[in-house]
């Protein structure tokens, strides 16, 4: 079964935001599950970090500058995977002067 959490937060001038996801239903993972996620940022300048548990699978890259929410497949950034009880992390790092708009898609594909 596939789960989806999506997200859309400014990011304020060189600040960092620890986790987009940080409340949502599927942060916490309640089985085996294959982790996609999709971002897009309205400017450049935005890096971000996913984690699933203690697994790093991207370290503070940078997003693509699309201004829009993701569009599947075009958007997609990584996948991982992880099991009962593991945490997804997603953090953001505004390297610019000025706010810049995060767009996040995540899906939760259950396996087993």
């Amino acid at each position: 079964m596939s789960k989806t959490m999506t997200d859309r937060q400014s990011v304020a001038a060189n600040a960092t935001v620890t986790n987009a996801l940080a409340g949502k239903t599927h942060e916490f993972l309640s089985r085996p599950s294959v982790i996609k996620m999709y971002a897009t940022a309205s400017a450049v300048g935005l890096f971000m970090t996913l984690l699933v548990g203690s697994e790093v699978y991207i370290e503070d890259q940078e997003v693509n500058a699309q201004n829009r929410l993701p569009i599947l497949p075009d958007d997609f950034v990584t996948q991982g995977v992880g099991g009962p009880g593991e945490r997804i992390v997603i953090k953001y790092r505004n390297t610019t002067v000025g706010a810049i708009t995060a767009f996040l898609r995540v899906e939760v594909d259950e396996v087993g």
